[in-house]
Parts: structure tokens; sequence; C-alpha cells
């Protein structure tokens, strides 16, 4: 059965002064998806988000969303979503509690407080539910913003990095959060730097780069079409730690100095490892261990990214 588009983007395009952010992004969304954007700081991603989300305006370009076209009827648009940014929103001198009943009650959910309770339950915000939000921790306001997020029936739900700066146990109820949305047919459209996220996560993921979006497929197709391995190499001091980047500067995934480790791109064959290693045993380094791996989302990411398409 054919899927339905609840967000289709043509040729949309965002200049600020002399930079042009966005030049011609395309991309749909399918309901009930989880859709993950990539891309590097500055690529764009935010900007992306508030221009679907109403906030900013676009200057080129044709969205909608949930079948509501954006600039003709952006009344519309926000009736069916719900954003939480970067930086959390909610109302100071109000309670968590309070907070979460607003919403409830601007969204017309029925069983308000069932639903409230539920939400602070899962976010580990029940015991500090009557304390104004100015005494929360940063850690916690964040929390309270997500789970506002989840108040009501919106079809679209935006999350821009929505679990920096959450500890594991409550990233990880975010994550469970999301899939049960998804299931029940709601989409959860969201940015993040987390690229484990986006790998345990996303139906779909798109990078965002230089304007344009690059990629954008599922995380398996990603895999399967960039193929690729990967080979993480310890040295025994930090001298040859430089020397060792320095000679795989245009091959570096990343480098981890406290390792002593640097993982470079190697190709599917056995004998380019066998010849990595051969050029490696030239320089007057010491190589103490060396493991390879299937390349990850994060490797192809790094690699598309850094080196372009």
């Amino acid at each position: 059965m054919e899927k339905k588009k609840i967000i289709e983007i043509i040729d949309l395009k965002k200049r600020f002064a002399e930079k042009q952010v966005l030049n011609g992004v395309d991309f749909t969304v399918e309901r009930g998806e989880v859709f993950v954007l990539l891309g590097s700081n500055g690529a764009g991603k935010t900007t992306l988000v508030k221009m679907l989300t109403t906030i900013l305006p676009f200057d080129d370009g044709q969205v909608w969303i949930n079948g509501y076209d954006l600039k003709k009827e952006s009344a519309k648009v926000r009736e069916n979503i719900s954003l939480t940014g970067q930086f959390a929103a909610v109302d100071e001198l109000l309670t968590g509690y309070e907070n979460m009943k607003m919403i409830a009650e601007l969204r017309h959910v029925k069983e308000k407080e069932k639903v409230v309770e539920n939400l602070l339950e899962r976010f580990d915000l029940q015991k500090h539910s009557q304390v104004l939000v100015k005494n929360y921790s940063g850690g916690m306001r964040r929390r309270l913003d997500i789970a506002m997020s989840f108040i009501g029936d919106p079809q679209v739900i935006f999350l821009d990095e929505p679990t920096t700066g959450l500890d594991p146990q409550n990233r990880i109820a975010t994550w469970q959060l999301i899939k049960e949305t998804a299931t029940a047919g709601r989409t959860i459209f969201l940015t993040t730097q987390y690229l484990e996220e986006a790998e345990y996560l996303a139906d779909k993921v798109a990078i965002l780069h230089e304007g344009k979006i690059i990629l954008n497929a599922t995380p398996q197709v990603i895999k399967n079409t960039y193929d690729s391995q990967s080979m993480a190499i310890n040295v025994l001091t930090k001298s040859d730690f430089y020397q060792l980047s320095a000679h795989l500067d245009h091959r570096l995934l990343s480098m981890d100095e406290e390792k002593l480790s640097v993982t470079v791109n190697v190709g599917n064959a056995f004998n380019d490892s066998v010849d990595l290693l051969d050029e490696l045993r030239q320089l007057p380094i010491t190589i103490t261990n060396f493991q390879q791996r299937n390349a990850s989302l994060e490797d192809i990411f790094l690699k598309l990214v850094q080196g372009g398409v």
C-alpha cells in the first residue's frame, strides 16, 4: 500500500544577507515515519525547521504539510504540528504540571490529567511537577519541553536536537516515546548531532550539505549503497599518533588522541587493507593494534560531508 506524503518540499530557498543557506532543498516525508535530518553545524538544519514550523519565512519554493500550503495556510499548518526547539520554551513562572496542563488545554486533549501524569512519569518529572520551572535545572527544563511536544494529537512533531544535554536514561526514554509515537501513525521530524541516534531511530535519513539535500534514503540503503569499511589503528606514542594522522590526512574519518587511535576509510577488498598496512610499515611508527569493520552511518556521513559526493 502506498504511503501518504505528509511533508512535501520543492526547491526551497533561503538567504541571509550574502549567504545562501538553503539552495533548492527537495524531499518528502511519509506519514508515520521518523525522518532524521543530518548536517554539520551551520548547515541550515535549524533554519529549515524554523521555516517548516512557520517561525521563519522562506524566499522561494513550495511546502505542504499534511496537505496544507505552508505559505498560504500557515495557521492550518500550526494546528497540525508541534515543535521542540534547541532551547527549552517553557513558562518559568508556572510549575512543570501547570505548563503541561496548559498545553493539554490548548490542544483540547481528552483525559488531560492522565496524559499529563503519564508524560511527567515518562520523563522523570513527577516528583518535581509542583515546583516552579524557574527552579528547574537545564536538563529538567529540556525534558519538560520535550514532554510538552507529545501532548495532544499533532500530526507532525518537530524535534530539533531534542536529546542534547540529556543523561542516558532520559535519552533512551525519549527514543522509546519517539518510536511509540511513530508506530501510532504520527510523524517525527528530527534533527540530531548524534549519529547513533539517527541510526537507531530513523526510517529515513537525509543529509543537508552546502544548501542542498545530498542524500535521502533509509539507513540500510545508505549503508548498502556506500558499502565501505573502516580501520581503526592504534599507535604507541603521541609522536606516532601525530605522524600517522598527518600521513593519512586525506582519508581520515576520526582521531582520538587520548586513545592514540586513528580511523580511516579502506576499500572493501581485503587487499586494500593489506596494502594500507604495508604502506604504514614504512613509517617510523609503532602500530600496537588495528581493527577493521563495516562502515557505520557516522562513517558515511563524515565521508560525504568532508569529501563531498
